[in-house]
């Protein structure tokens, strides 16, 4: 866990008499890309919860940056999360009233960023990610594909040190899906930004350096992914 910017130590958590996590190391470090797997139930999103600081864990700790986070105010909590955390969901969760670019802006303008500033930093991210031509339709008027990118667009923008996605295309085709991984990790990696990545798709594993294999709240294995080639990608 040396170096890392986010960690989880020894977590548990449960859910009345059910243990979910039974004492689960994580860690990612700056720029790594890393692939939480297991099937559903195995506690990978309530993992990702903890880390993000929605949930406490029952015992053990999260550690962002050097320094304990688990026992800090809701406030602090928000706080971090609003400056230096992005999310991406599997269903995008962007706000359909708003157009594509306004989505962008949001942890901008959270932030107290001026209009202008926040509405250019949201073009060039998303003109980064290949939509900046949907930047002023509704959600409705674009494919899955390019509003999963641009709830990338919108998890990156304020340049977090990390990302968390839980199944961040699992809603998608294969073909969108790739471009959204593909999209992430390159924008990730020039930010030097984290990526912890909750899946049970081998092919989405496949982008990270790493993965982390959880089975009824345990870690079972930790390896290196198989990375397919150009031909089984396609």
């Amino acid at each position: 866990m040396n170096g890392a910017v986010l960690k989880g130590r020894e977590l548990r958590y449960s859910i009345g008499p059910t243990e979910v996590l039974r004492g689960v190391d994580v860690s990612v470090a700056p720029g790594e890309i890393v692939a939480v797997m297991g099937p559903s139930g195995s506690g990978k999103s309530t993992l990702l919860h903890l880390l993000a600081g929605l949930l406490r864990p029952a015992s053990g700790m999260v550690e962002f940056d050097g320094q304990r986070v688990d026992d800090l105010s809701e406030e602090r909590r928000s706080e971090l999360r609003l400056r230096r955390l992005g999310f991406v969901f599997q269903f995008g969760d962007l706000v359909p009233e708003l157009s594509v670019v306004e989505n962008v802006e949001l942890p901008l303008r959270f932030a107290g960023e001026p209009a202008a500033t926040a509405r250019s930093r949201a073009m060039k991210m998303l003109e980064r990610l290949g939509v900046a031509d949907e930047a002023h339709k509704r959600l409705s008027q674009v494919s899955g594909g390019q509003g999963q990118r641009a709830a990338v667009a919108r998890a990156l923008v304020h340049e977090p040190a990390v990302v968390l996605a839980d199944e961040p295309t699992g809603s998608l085709d294969t073909l969108a899906g790739e471009l959204v991984l593909e999209a992430l990790v390159s924008a990730a990696r020039e930010q030097r930004t984290a990526v912890l990545m909750v899946t049970h798709d081998l092919r989405v594993a496949s982008y990270a350096e790493r993965d982390i294999q959880l089975r009824d709240g345990k870690v079972v294995g930790k390896s290196d992914p198989v990375h397919p080639t150009e031909g089984e990608k396609r």
